[in-house]
């Protein structure tokens, strides 16, 4: 029993992850130079195709909001004609500890994949 207890607690240990923000992530060159605005409907397009709530909450910054079944995710996101950034903001059922700088891995797996479509859509320049 205790053997199983110990696996039990090192498996649920493995979803626990360092927080990861996106900082700087360059917007991709093309032929004609992006826009902010630009940005900006890349980064809601690619939100709304992942499920994510965008926010526009003032010039160069976008709110976003991910619920997954019990678990709640939100992060600013700060842009430019140049780069931009996904940051953590707040979250509910993530197991988040701000001092350890912890979280449920999945937060992770829903900023990685927000950034590739965000990143698609900035490539394929719609």
């Amino acid at each position: 029993m205790a053997l199983f207890a110990c696996a039990l607690l090192f498996m649920t240990g493995c979803r626990i992850a360092t927080l990861t923000n996106v900082r700087n992530s360059p917007v991709p060159v093309m032929s004609q130079k992006q826009s902010a605005d630009n940005v900006k409907q890349a980064i809601l397009r690619a939100g709304a195709e992942r499920g994510w709530r965008m926010t526009p909450a003032g010039e160069g910054h976008i709110v976003g909001d991910l619920r997954r079944r019990s678990h709640r995710a939100v992060v600013d996101i700060f842009y430019t004609d140049r780069a931009y950034d996904i940051i953590y903001k707040d979250s509910s059922n993530l197991k988040y500890d701000r001092a350890k700088s912890r979280i449920h891995s999945n937060y992770n797996e829903w900023v990685r994949n927000l950034d590739d479509s965000i990143q698609r859509e900035l490539t394929m320049g719609r």
